[in-house]
């Protein structure tokens, strides 16, 4: 489908920027020159040749190439016998002067006719006009071939360049051609004045119109009254679409948030038109090749959901290179389109006619919340090919063995004795925590460096297996007393930790907000039924990092948390779910303080089901009316990797708005608080599916 663009004029172009996706220029030198034999009227493309172009590095796997452009080879081109008469030109003011003294280049040159047919010219509709009334005609990229005409019509050409499948520009303008085919007995033949309409599957402007002419024998080719023009729709492959036009200038990707590289490498074209689906295609055959052929380990295979396409040029624009393609992961914007070409040595490389398109059914992820699996996967190869698992070790704060040693004693009647006591310690991670920038004793390898915490921690926990072994030993201990003896008995303390949980896209708490048309409480919150709003549907729902902190005074508009939701703040429910992870086996406390108006905490299979005023794990309210204090705490205890669902329904009426929730760990580490920016043990679901699943919607609790 095509569809209509808004192209700028094609501007100059900037300096080089250097680029994380560097132009691959020993790919471009290594492809066949381009030339075009510009005396074909009719150009067509063979269809097989670019489907290979497009996939050639991946054959193995079958692709659609029904929308690459176009059927048949080359047009053959035949020599003309010496002296054969030529096409006639046009007649009328535009022909060759009549007196042969006056058939010269030069008066050719200064026809006011042809100036002024060229300067009064219509724009066609769908199209722009590039430059106009030139002496020169274009040497532009993906020749198509021409036609004459028999008055100067741009609307006429249009519509065969519309007609020419992968036709992007025309050049119109008059030739002065031989009468005859210059040879040995007719070097310089009379002139007659041709009308063409050139087809390209490029751009053309002024900067690629350098053709002025040629010598045939002794006869000089000449053009006046040239005029380009440009169509302003552009063919769209199918399923993909959020097209932007960067000009002349390509994507210059970083890192994505979770420190991803989405580049996926690039393909340069040099047969046929420009012409997006052939991106496309190389697009949808690496997705079918990587899937194919994805690791067995967990790593998600690259998928593109993006690309980049452009025409590169060698120092001039007259001097085409091919149609360039960069793949990506994820959707980049017209922001990061800061790579304006590259030098090698003296060359520059130039990029024109500049498009991104989007995959329209999988945009991929958002660049700035990035791909956390993908990230921790990417992260695991670095640690392997660095060999940094001894760095991953110190980061998750294994240590060694932890013995708590306890004196008793007991009375015997021996005098003198030597006793071997046998002690079983068990080794385990005293505390596996988080790696983070704090760790002040511990400097992150320059490798790693491009990741958040989360996702170091996550890859370690990948390749560093928990160290949990038994040992036993016996050693002597020697007691003298006279009529008792000592024996010193040991107990051993053992603490274990999980691994840090899988991260697919899980992180955050579930909430929903009940705004006006759903809050049914009036000024009467303080005694609210929370369970009426299992099966209410929300204004709205979002997620968040954090819980609580909220200390706002009467009739606000407050934004909940950073969900860029505004709502007055009086007279709304927040009802908030998700799991949390234990990392390591003991109790955890939640509390409750300061609300105004009421809160309720939920744990475990209640907080998923069945939850209702009467069987709260705990309750806080300013009003000590309701039986419930301004502040409450609850704990639960866990073994180390299990899933705890939990869930926080806080209720306000008029006045005031104040909420403050925490979650601490059994060495008092606070896990989830209004400060939390993120939290590896707090997730929305378990990436399996099973261990902790997915709530049901908001709404059909």
């Amino acid at each position: 489908m095509r569809y209509s663009l808004a192209v700028p004029a094609l501007a100059a172009l900037a300096a080089a920027l250097p680029a994380p996706q560097l132009i691959d220029l020993d790919m471009v030198a290594a492809q066949p020159n381009i030339s075009y034999t510009t005396t074909a009227s009719s150009v067509t493309y063979d269809v097989t040749s670019l489907a290979a172009q497009a996939t050639d590095d991946i054959t193995s796997i079958p692709v659609d190439l029904s929308a690459i452009a176009t059927q048949s080879p080359l047009a053959v081109i035949e020599k003309r016998a010496a002296c054969a008469a030529q096409p006639t030109g046009v007649s009328g003011a535009y022909a060759a002067p009549a007196e042969p003294t006056d058939d010269t280049v030069s008066a050719f040159a200064a026809n006011t006719a042809f100036a002024a047919a060229a300067s009064s010219a219509p724009v066609p509709s769908g199209y722009s006009n590039t430059f106009t009334n030139l002496n020169a005609s274009n040497s532009a990229y993906g020749y198509m071939g021409f036609t004459t005409l028999s008055s100067y019509d741009t609307d006429k050409c249009a519509s065969k360049c519309n007609a020419i499948n992968g036709c992007m520009s025309f050049n119109l303008y008059f030739e002065r051609d031989p009468s005859l085919e210059p040879a040995a007995a007719c070097p310089n033949p009379t002139s007659t004045t041709i009308i063409k309409c050139v087809f390209w599957g490029g751009p053309v402007s002024s900067s690629n119109a350098n053709n002025y002419g040629q010598w045939r024998n002794k006869f000089q080719v000449a053009i006046a009254g040239s005029n380009g023009y440009m169509n302003q729709t552009l063919e769209v492959p199918a399923g993909f679409g959020n097209v932007q036009y960067l000009n002349n200038a390509a994507i210059n990707a970083p890192l994505d948030h979770e420190g991803y590289d989405t580049f996926m490498g690039s393909r340069i074209f040099t047969a046929g038109p420009f012409n997006a689906s052939l991106c496309a295609a190389h697009c949808q055959a690496q997705n079918k090749y990587n899937i194919a052929t994805a690791p067995k380990d967990g790593t998600p295979p690259k998928i593109c959901d993006f690309f980049n396409t452009y025409l590169l040029y060698l120092n001039k624009t007259s001097n085409s290179q091919g149609q360039y393609c960069s793949l990506y992961t994820e959707a980049w914007d017209s922001s990061y389109a800061t790579n304006k070409g590259q030098y090698r040595g003296n060359d520059h490389y130039m990029i024109e006619y500049s498009y991104t398109f989007t995959n329209t059914s999988n945009p991929g992820f958002n660049p700035k919340k990035g791909d956390t699996v993908g990230a921790i996967y990417q992260a695991v190869k670095d640690i392997k090919y660095a060999t940094l698992q001894p760095f991953c070790s110190a980061a998750l704060s294994y240590s060694a063995l932890v013995a708590t040693v306890t004196p008793t004693s007991f009375v015997t009647p021996f005098v003198t004795s030597t006793a071997f006591s046998t002690t079983t310690t068990t080794a385990s991670i005293d505390k596996r925590a988080a790696v983070t920038a704090g760790s002040a004793s511990l400097s992150t390898p320059a490798v790693l460096s491009k990741y958040p915490a989360s996702v170091m921690s996550s890859a370690c926990s990948l390749l560093v297996s928990q160290a949990t072994s038994t040992s036993t030993s016996t050693a002597p201990a020697t007691i003298i007393s006279v009529a008792t003896q000592t024996t010193l008995e040991t107990s051993v303390l053992t603490v274990t930790a999980s691994a840090i949980p899988s991260a697919c896209g899980n992180k955050g708490i579930q909430y929903a907000f009940y705004g006006a048309g759903v809050y049914a409480e009036g000024n009467n919150v303080l005694w609210v039924e929370p369970s009426n709003y299992a099966t209410k549907t929300p204004n709205w729902q979002s997620t968040t990092n954090s819980v609580g902190g909220i200390n706002v005074n009467a009739a606000q508009s407050i934004q909940i948390y950073d969900s860029g939701n505004y709502a007055p703040s009086e007279y709304f429910i927040l009802n908030h779910r998700g799991y949390l992870f234990a990392q390591i086996a003991g109790t955890y406390t939640f509390t409750l303080s300061n609300p105004d108006d009421i809160v309720f905490l939920y744990l475990g299979e209640t907080a998923k089901h069945g939850w209702s005023r009467g069987n709260a794990a705990a309750a806080a309210s300013w009003n000590s009316d309701t039986g419930f204090q301004s502040t409450a705490t609850a704990t639960y205890t866990l073994k180390a990797g299990e899933y705890l669902p939990y869930r926080i329904f806080f209720g306000q009426m008029g006045g005031p708005v104040k909420f403050s929730f925490s979650i601490k760990a059994p060495d008092g580490t606070v896990i989830l608080d209004s400060n939390t920016s993120e939290s590896d043990f707090i997730v929305q679901y378990s990436c399996d599916g099973t261990t902790a699943p997915a709530f049901p919607a908001f709404g059909k609790e």
